[in-house]
């Protein structure tokens, strides 16, 4: 099976979904299409196993980035440096796998993802409240996973990190005045 996902991978990082065809995953795979068909009864299901895989493989990248190079960074900086440096490589499938996956999942596995960030925050920050957490969780997200999908050539350039941990960073200061009796803006 792990052959049919490579394979799978392989085509849409070099043709995108217009070279992506189960006859052409089969092939490229070295396998028949009715193997492929016993694992993957339609091309669908095929792009969602893809995205399942992908999703596994970033948030493992993230987690080996953030450990390697998340030392001396602010915990939300080393955070976003790892999700947007997971994208390194493979940009062109993930993008493509990544879309299905957001299409795909269920919103109750899309908001444990948001967990990772939410913990690291309460690292530097009082413990945020859910409300907080978030509308926080959801706008960086937002904007990292637009990115991704859009395919922006900005992705891995400094001002964009630079932007996201201003926006989390402000947000929280607005969040801390508020809480500290300053008068809403």
């Amino acid at each position: 099976m792990d052959i049919i996902l490579e394979a799978t991978a392989q085509l849409l990082e070099r043709d995108g979904l217009d070279g992506f065809t189960t006859n052409a995953v089969a092939e490229r795979a070295g396998v028949s299409i009715g193997a492929l068909y016993r694992y993957f009864p339609n091309k669908r299901v095929l792009m969602h196993a893809l995205a399942e895989r992908e999703s596994v493989l970033h948030a493992a990248e993230m987690q080996r980035l953030l450990r390697e190079n998340g030392a001396g960074l602010a915990p939300d900086r080393a955070l976003v440096r790892a999700f947007i440096g997971a994208f390194q490589g493979r940009a062109r499938a993930r993008q493509i796998a990544m879309k299905v996956w957001f299409e795909t999942t269920p919103a109750e596995i899309l908001a444990g993802r948001f967990e990772a960030f939410t913990q690291t925050l309460s690292q530097t920050h009082t413990p945020l409240e859910p409300i907080t957490a978030f509308v926080l969780t959801r706008a960086m997200h937002g904007a990292m996973r637009s990115a991704v999908l859009e395919a922006v050539d900005f992705l891995h350039d400094q001002t964009f990190e630079d932007e996201l941990v201003s926006l989390s960073r402000a947000y929280l200061a607005q969040v801390r005045a508020r809480s500290e009796g300053q008068p809403k803006t």
